[in-house]
């Protein structure tokens, strides 16, 4: 095999033969003969001569032995990964919090003084200027919110880096940081194809729903993010799970969306509320038991809403029939 070589003195392009090189790079220069690797020896030999061509290598790997599948990462040296979560992404250290020295013994009094006093100004450290706390408060916030909402890891961490862009394109002032975390939080969902209604983050939120709206849209022009229409069809296995109704009328629901969707009567509507309004339509044609009030409880939609797109949705299915 040939590679391509420029020389930068003269200007000409030449060949040389990589393969070539590499092996005489691996060949023993007494008899040419291969040269075999001994890790457990730190050594590297020819296999037709013997001769020892390196000694005393150095071993980059662990010291340690693992048996089974769990020993590795309980052995392993290696710290935390980062995290967008964090406002020094977790590259600092910090301060345990268990007041015992390194053989498990209670310190004493002043000791615990002094170890108190070392956390305090290695937090102040850690979070140097207004930014860095301003980052900090606004992700213990997105982890409030996604536990409360049950959010994956992925989405927390695309959260997080969707409002440190926010700081650094200076989006913050005049702005609260509460509603602009939940505004990250809610971009993060839509962008992973996981969408919640912002009724359910404006209850775990400490702001408002239209201001959650409000940031939201700021957010998406500012940073220009790419973010797709809802599919109501995401939101069906949410309420059919909550509201228990069979795999039949699920399926139905759906295909009830996908006709809606082919005819273009979906446009300008509510995702939440044509899925919920598909639910219900569903579960009255495979003849279940579901009342409009629950639904309306379960999606946080009206009732009148529901009612309007279930005769919508009836309407366009029985046009595709006939």
């Amino acid at each position: 095999m040939t590679q391509t070589r420029y020389d930068s003195d003269d200007g000409q392009v030449r060949q040389s033969d990589t393969t070539t090189e590499a092996v005489a790079a691996r060949s023993c220069p007494e008899c040419d003969g291969r040269v075999v690797e001994h890790e457990d020896r730190g050594e590297a030999t020819c296999a037709e001569c013997g001769l020892v061509l390196d000694e005393d290598a150095i071993d980059r790997g662990p010291e340690w032995r693992s048996f089974e599948d769990g020993d590795r990462d309980g052995k392993s040296r290696v710290g935390a990964p980062t995290t967008e979560l964090m406002h020094d992404r977790g590259l600092s250290t910090n301060i345990g919090w268990r007041d015992a020295d390194a053989y498990g013994e209670t310190l004493s009094a002043r000791k615990r003084a002094r170890m108190q006093r070392l956390r305090t100004w290695d937090e102040r450290f850690r979070a140097k200027d207004a930014q860095e706390r301003n980052l900090k408060q606004a992700f213990g916030e997105i982890d409030r919110m996604a536990s409360a909402l049950d959010l994956s890891e992925p989405v927390r961490e695309t959260a997080g880096a969707l409002y440190r862009r926010a700081v650094e394109a200076e989006l913050l002032p005049g702005r609260s940081i509460e509603g602009m975390a939940t505004a990250s939080l809610y971009a993060a969902t839509r962008q992973h194809g996981a969408p919640r209604r912002v009724t359910e983050f404006a209850d775990v939120s400490r702001v408002r729903k239209k201001r959650v709206q409000r940031a939201y849209r700021y957010l998406k022009q500012e940073l220009g993010l790419a973010i797709e229409p809802e599919d109501p069809t995401r939101y069906v296995p949410q309420f059919a799970s909550s509201l228990d109704v069979s795999d039949e009328a699920e399926r139905l629901a759906r295909e009830l969306l996908d006709v809606a969707k082919r005819e273009g009567a979906h446009s300008g509507k509510s995702p939440a509320g044509l899925a919920a309004a598909a639910i219900y339509a569903a579960a009255n044609l495979t003849n279940e038991k579901l009342t409009q009030a629950a639904v309306s409880s379960v999606a946080d939609v009206s009732r009148v809403t529901i009612r309007d797109r279930y005769q919508e949705l009836l309407d366009v299915y029985a046009a595709r029939e006939e």
